[in-house]
């Protein structure tokens, strides 16, 4: 390869819903503070697929994608002295001031003005990234590029199991086995929760989230909620449970079979405005709580579990397409939907 053909890269781009382009730009220049990222996996997320779709609310075209990532410090900047050259790492993809409330109070999740890499801002689809050395985060020798990519979902889910304070010992019922949702169910775990029951309307996923850890399975197309509640825990329910589909049907199912003064924690967003039974949720005093991304720490936690064994994300590694077939991943995703759980883009095929 010539001194001419080193400076220029691959980088996906989105232009319209649907369509995906692979073009040839300029690696990027580090600033002094930056390090270059050779991309190695990317992950592909529920979010992801709503750009493709056309039905993200925050994301404008053309854009490039990349939010769940790992790859391989190959420069530092001239301030960059945190790590060295040949360092596994995956990047936290959250753009925040650090000026508004929130930030001022360690709540850069919540950032007034936040924007996400690859969905209001350049994501890190494509062979290189510059990156501010502070989004940075090792990922231990041991650990796969398959796994450091998956490390930005579990993350989220580890948030969610924190903002229940008191998960040590509690039942906790969880609607919804996606990738987060069955994420989440390990993670509960991991953070010592009693027992786990995971719902869905899949035979497929269910037995996926038990695979991996959830203590009981129900399929909620089949079995009443409220009454799997009972079997499962008793009279006394579950303390929290946990919406990881998020729509009008499984939000109800939470209000109207919760016990009385418990807490549900809506971790899924959204796709339109909810329809649901505040009249119910009123009436029993729930706690509807909510959960918003990660902060730095819970990608520590996350690495800590997986390093321990206590959470396994190789079963949950659906497929992989290289780079220039990223196209073909969502139409794979769409075609599949069911027994899809994570696609990687292998972005260096040879990691």
């Amino acid at each position: 390869m010539s001194a001419e053909e080193r400076k220029w890269m691959r980088q996906e781009l989105m232009t319209a819903p649907g369509e995906i382009t692979i073009q040839k730009t300029a690696i990027p220049e580090l600033g002094p503070d930056q390090v270059l990222v050779r991309i190695k996996r990317l992950g592909i997320c529920g979010s992801d697929i709503h750009v493709y779709h056309g039905t993200h609310p925050y994301t404008k075209y053309p854009v490039t994608q990349g939010h769940e990532v790992s790859g391989q410090i190959v420069a530092c900047g001239q301030y960059a002295k945190k790590y060295a050259i040949g360092q596994k790492v995956t990047i936290e993809p959250q753009v925040f001031c650090g000026r508004c409330y929130p930030c001022l109070h360690g709540k850069y999740n919540l950032c007034e003005h936040l924007k996400v890499m690859g969905f209001q801002t350049v994501g890190t689809a494509s062979d290189y990234f510059a990156v501010d050395e502070s989004k940075v985060t090792a990922l231990p020798d041991e650990m796969s590029y398959d796994e450091g990519a998956m490390l930005e979902p579990l993350a989220v889910t580890i948030h969610a199991a924190k903002r229940y304070p008191d998960m040590k010992g509690a039942n906790v019922a969880i609607l919804g086995c996606g990738p987060i949702g069955i994420l989440l169910a390990q993670s509960a775990k991991a953070f010592g929760a009693r027992k786990v029951l995971s719902t869905d309307v899949s035979d497929f996923r269910l037995k996926l989230a038990r695979q991996v850890g959830a203590d009981a399975v129900a399929n909620t197309k089949t079995e009443d909620f409220g009454e799997v509640l009972n079997r499962e825990f008793g009279a006394d329910k579950a303390d929290v449970i946990y919406d990881c589909a998020g729509n009008d049907t499984t939000m109800n199912l939470a209000i109207r079979n919760a016990r009385k003064g418990s807490t549900i924690i809506l971790v899924a967003v959204f796709g339109k405005m909810a329809s649901v039974d505040l009249a119910k949720l009123n009436d029993s005093e729930l706690d509807l709580n909510t959960s918003m991304m990660y902060r730095h720490e819970d990608f520590e936690d996350a690495i800590r579990f997986v390093k321990e064994g206590k959470i396994q994300l190789k079963p949950l590694m659906s497929r992989h397409f290289d780079m220039e077939h990223y196209l073909d991943a969502y139409r794979y995703i769409d075609k599949n939907s069911e027994k899809t759980m994570k696609v990687l883009i292998d972005v260096d095929p040879d990691a």
